[in-house]
């Protein structure tokens, strides 16, 4: 039997995270209870934490949840092939599954879509994000079966890296032998490296700032044939250099904040090329944006928004299969309580402390 309170780092306003014993809810027929063994931490949660999202408050953030099935209804248990015991990766997204764009199989684009992480503690049962000990699983949930054997902190990549594979591969249809230029070293950045590799991408190039340059390392690791600091190289010249003036047939910007990347994307991206877009940059307006320059290389620009179900997939097959180092990405590690100094490790707020991948493992300090 579950305990009757979990552990909660329950966000009350900006920048402000605070520790609470919550009631477990009952699981019903269709619904289930994860206790987490380990959250991700990306940068969408400093933007949550900042107030820049301005999510309902009081909140439990976190939406990158691997975790053990501690109890499950049984039309759950048969709806997800799933039970007591197992261990699932869970999406972040809940989709009403119901209405046209769910049907169609756009189910992230779902109108009625809830993030568990945004999802306040007065909306029955309150249990909703993953910075706790246990999480509530919503009949609607999507989860994903993953080995039980891997380390916690290995096994929630598979969050960052299914981005990788929707975001460098999927929505670009990224084929064999072309040319990738990634915009931006972080988590997803090195995450979509090691999807472009794995699909057979030709030449793959990673731009970065100059204090990137230890994720601009492992960006090399992972296959990453050139990398470039922006800061210090003219990468526009650089990268028609590399390309032999043609420019790069997939061009991917995961960067945050930063808008220029946007703007400099159509001079790196060859004609006929692809233009990705999955930074979000605060809604700020774009300077220097010229969109002559998609009409005349006849570019298409794309967005991308969350991962789906195959992302996913691939993601945890690859994890599984032990093929790739990417326990080389994971740098940090924090126990429940300090989810407050890991969101701003995550963004550069603690001096000499660098973060790629980190996450959150409940009773990490004993």
């Amino acid at each position: 039997m579950p305990p009757r309170t979990t552990l909660a780092m329950v966000q009350t306003g900006d920048r402000t995270l605070e520790p609470r014993e919550l009631p477990i809810p009952a699981i019903g027929d269709d619904d289930a209870l994860l206790r987490v063994e380990a959250c991700g931490i990306c940068g969408s949660d400093y933007e949550q934490y900042a107030g820049v999202l301005r999510t309902p408050v009081p909140v439990i953030p976190g939406h990158e949840p691997v975790g053990v099935i501690e109890a499950i209804g049984d039309g759950a248990a048969r709806r997800w092939d799933v039970n007591v015991g197992d261990r699932v990766a869970v999406e972040t997204m809940l989709p009403c599954r119901n209405c046209r764009i769910c049907l169609r199989g756009d189910y992230h684009l779902c109108r009625q879509r809830r993030i568990y992480s945004y999802i306040p503690l007065d909306v029955a049962p309150g249990l909703w994000g993953a910075y706790a000990e246990y999480m509530y699983l919503a009949p609607t949930s999507i989860v994903h079966k993953i080995d039980a054997d891997l380390p916690p902190a290995l096994a929630v990549i598979f969050n960052p890296l299914g981005a990788g594979f929707r975001w460098a591969v999927e929505i670009p249809r990224t084929q064999p032998g072309e040319t990738v230029v990634i915009l931006g070293p972080g988590q997803r950045g090195l995450a979509s490296v090691v999807a472009c590799r794995e699909v057979g991408a030709g030449t793959v190039i990673v731009t970065g700032l100059e204090a990137d340059r230890r994720k601009l390392d492992l960006a090399r690791e992972f296959g990453a044939d050139h990398t470039i600091d922006v800061e210090n190289e003219d990468a526009r010249q650089r990268i028609r250099e590399l390309t032999g003036g043609r420019g790069a047939d997939v061009v991917l910007d995961v960067s945050s904040y930063a808008t220029a990347p946007v703007a400099e994307s159509l001079d790196y991206a060859a004609p006929g090329g692809r233009v990705v877009l999955a930074g979000v940059k605060g809604f700020q307006p774009i300077p220097d944006f010229v969109s002559d320059k998609i009409v005349l290389k006849e570019i298409r620009l794309l967005g991308a928004i969350g991962v789906t179900y195959s992302g996913y997939d691939a993601a945890i097959r690859l994890i599984e299969s032990g093929r790739v180092p990417l326990e080389k990405m994971h740098t940090h590690e924090f126990d429940l309580r300090d989810a407050e100094r890991a969101i701003r490790t995550l963004a550069r707020e603690i001096p000499g402390e660098e973060s790629i991948h980190s996450c959150l493992i409940p009773g990490l300090a004993g």
